[in-house]
């Protein structure tokens, strides 16, 4: 008989619950503040919400959250990262653990005897076996031992947290500074640590925390003490640092904008910029420059290149967006002699200018044109020879783009050859960002074709996901061009994209090509055009290695689809049919679509997986033609008569690319296809009826694959 145990009532199969009570004396306000040498501006507002993310996630984990959904306030400026933390509780809550040991039927023998599993999970309990449990459920009867554990203080907790958090950021590259074996992106100076009004001690990349902050380089030099996480953000303000990265900002846009207009004109603040901007001050004091009019002379996209990248100011613009010569610089101090800042900083513009002065003058000295033969010097590829025979290649490539357009080619072929002379300029070779729109510039300055110089520009559309594309016929046949050559050449070298290593931005190249063909509504063979490409490549089978590129291209247009929403399936039901076109492929996607919207939809495309599966399982060979005298059920009768009249009516519709009409009319097949599987077996013993049943759904099937393969939508 088996030696009696205390029993326990069937307990829940959660094995950890808290016990004790949160109250509002339980937990407080958490203050951390790393202070660095100045963090990369490019890099703050990212750095800092990671932290916090990283931070929080581990104190919710923890169990140390007391409102989990407060949200935590993050700062963030270019000497420190920070943040508060609401509600952080002073120790964990108490929890009731169970431990659930061997099942009871290999804990006792027959005597009762606790077996050596029964002592051995005792043991390990600290126990002896006549204090253990039985749990009883559905599914068996175990021993278990419950105890309650302590909750951690949060003290001796945050310390790893937080260490864990600084050693999880994303950062690239970690230094080390003076003899320390810390690594941080930038030397780190201090470390505020509050919990409530008490110093968590802790001692994290070579510094002790405390509480002392520290203000201004410059207003307010000195310490500044922080009694409670609530007066971070007045003291740190009062000491002239805005810590909170979205209230400084915001200031930095308010007063540019304020600025613009005692001018008449209007500050042009991308966001790109304004989140360096903002990370660059602590105390942000925007003021307006001037500069010469006559430096309007130069093209805007120089003077606009070199404020915003070089010297982190604010361009002014006026009527029809054209430039002023103004611009908006932010300071970082609030300095009593604010002339001599603003001088210095036209200065220094005026410098940078002047530059660009000399270079517009001085390339326009001579022809666009007569940079070409210098192109053989610059190498574009180690196996795919010079600029020169890339330039040479894409021509030719090109006047085939145009002639598929139906266009003139001659614009297409002049454009390919001029297309990158404009790298070989001064201006370009100072300021590299202005590739292609100097292009446009000089080439009417030379008296191009307006078709041509814009297409100097256009041709490196689309740059990155969502810009603008192409708007002359010209530039969209360069821009193919010039993608489609650099994919299918390299491509030749054997240098695919794998996994995230894509060095040549070949999948957004890819892209590019798909989204011009698209929506430009450019009607385009892919396929066709691939193969073209490829033939330039003298050492390569130009069909094996067109078909390598296309396929790469139309996984391209899965993401493209997918990434708008569209169904994996729809996608798959077109790509089945490998449509060459990729605008073709569009106005297919679009009719299955609307199709899948219909009624009959689901009843169809069942119908097709049925059709697909009856005809591999007869061979998925060719069958003849359907003969009527050997349709003798009248279902199959009033199919085969109906496929007949629609077939007649969508094959225009489809010849000209009206997919979403033709699907309408198919839809109105669902009467007499359910019927047919409702009332007729295909495949009988007789061979002949067998054979021209099978014929009549194989000629089913074909009239919906002149759209998509509808049996994939039911995967």
């Amino acid at each position: 008989m088996a030696r009696a145990i205390k029993k326990k009532k069937p307990v829940s199969k959660k094995k950890v619950r808290n016990t004790a009570r949160k109250t509002a004396a339980s937990h407080a306000d958490l203050l951390i503040e790393l202070g660095t040498e100045e963090l990369p501006p490019k890099a703050l507002k990212q750095l800092s919400e990671a932290f916090a993310a990283e931070f929080t996630g581990r104190l919710q984990t923890a169990g140390l959250l007391f409102d989990a959904l407060k949200p935590t306030e993050v700062f963030a400026a270019p000497r420190r990262l920070a943040m508060r933390v609401p509600a952080v509780l002073h120790r964990q809550l108490d929890q009731s653990v169970e431990r659930r040991g061997p099942a009871l039927q290999s804990a006792f023998d027959a005597n009762g005897k606790p077996s050596k599993a029964a002592e051995g999970f005792a043991k390990s309990c600290g126990v002896s076996v006549d204090k253990l449990q039985q749990l009883k459920t559905d599914k068996g009867e175990w021993l278990v031992f419950h105890f309650e554990q302590k909750g951690e203080a949060a003290g001796k907790l945050i310390p790893d947290l937080l260490d864990q958090a600084l050693k999880a950021l994303p950062i690239p590259k970690r230094m080390r500074w003076a003899d320390l074996d810390a690594e941080f992106l930038r030397p780190v100076h201090w470390l505020v640590l509050l919990h409530g009004d008490k110093v968590v001690k802790a001692e994290l990349l070579s510094v002790k925390s405390g509480r002392l902050s520290h203000g201004h380089r410059f207003h307010h030099p000195r310490p500044v003490k922080l009694n409670k996480p609530a007066e971070y953000v007045s003291k740190l303000k009062q000491a002239y640092v805005m810590v909170d990265f979205a209230q400084r900002r915001d200031k930095i846009r308010a007063d540019a904008e304020k600025l613009a207009a005692s001018v008449n004109g209007k500050a042009v603040i991308s966001d790109d910029l304004l989140n360096e901007v903002a990370s660059l001050v602590e105390w942000p004091v925007p003021m307006l420059g001037q500069f010469e009019k006559s430096f309007l002379e130069v093209p805007a996209e120089a003077l606009i290149s070199t404020m915003q990248d070089n010297q982190k100011y604010f361009p002014v613009t006026g009527k029809g967006s054209k430039l002023l010569p103004y611009f908006i610089t932010v300071s970082n101090i609030r300095s009593k002699q604010k002339a001599r800042v603003r001088e210095g900083n036209e200065r220094v513009i005026r410098a940078r200018f002047s530059d660009a002065r000399f270079f517009w003058d001085n390339d326009r000295r001579v022809k666009l044109e007569s940079h070409i033969d210098r192109l053989k010097d610059v190498v574009f590829h180690k196996k795919l020879g010079t600029l020169h025979d890339k330039v040479e290649r894409v021509s030719q490539l090109a006047a085939a783009v145009a002639q598929e357009m139906r266009i003139d080619p001659a614009p297409a072929q002049w454009a390919g050859m001029l297309s990158k002379a404009d790298l070989m300029t001064g201006m370009v070779g100072e300021f590299p960002e202005l590739q292609g729109t100097m292009g446009r510039y000089y080439a009417a300055h030379d008296g191009e074709p307006t078709e041509v110089s814009a297409a100097m520009e256009e041709h490196y559309l689309p740059r990155f996901a969502g810009d603008r594309l192409p708007k002359t016929a010209t530039g969209n046949a360069l821009a193919i061009a010039d993608k489609l050559d650099t994919i299918v050449g390299i491509f030749s070298t054997g240098e695919i994209p794998t996994g995230d290593k894509d060095p040549y931005a070949l999948r957004r190249a890819a892209l590019g090509v798909l989204r011009i063909m698209i929506e430009n509504r450019l009607d385009l063979n892919l396929w066709t055009l691939l193969r073209t490409a490829a033939v330039s490549y003298k050492d390569h089978d130009a069909t094996e290695l067109g078909q390598t590129v296309y396929d790469f291209m139309i996984d391209r247009l899965r993401g493209y689809y997918l990434d708008s929403g569209l169904d994996r399936n729809l996608f798959e039901s077109v790509a089945a049919c490998r449509p060459q076109r990729p605008l073709d492929f569009d106005k297919r996607i679009h009719a299955v679509s609307a199709f899948r919207a219909l009624q009959e939809a689901e009843s169809l495309s069942a119908a097709n997986k049925r059709i697909s599966n009856i005809l591999k399982q007869a061979g998925d060979r060719d069958w003849d033609h359907v003969s009527q005298e050997l349709l003798h059920d009248e279902a199959e009768k009033k199919l085969a008569a109906r496929i007949v009249e629609l077939t007649a009516k969508v094959g225009p519709l489809f010849d000209r690319g009206d997919y979403a009409s033709a699907m309408k009319l198919l839809a109105a097949l669902r009467p007499e296809v359910d019927a047919f599987f409702d009332k007729v077996m295909v495949m009988v013993d007789e061979e002949a009826v067998r054979d021209n049943r099978l014929a009549l759904l194989q000629g089913l099937r074909r009239l919906f694959l002149r759209v998509a393969d509808l049996s994939r939508l039911q995967d």
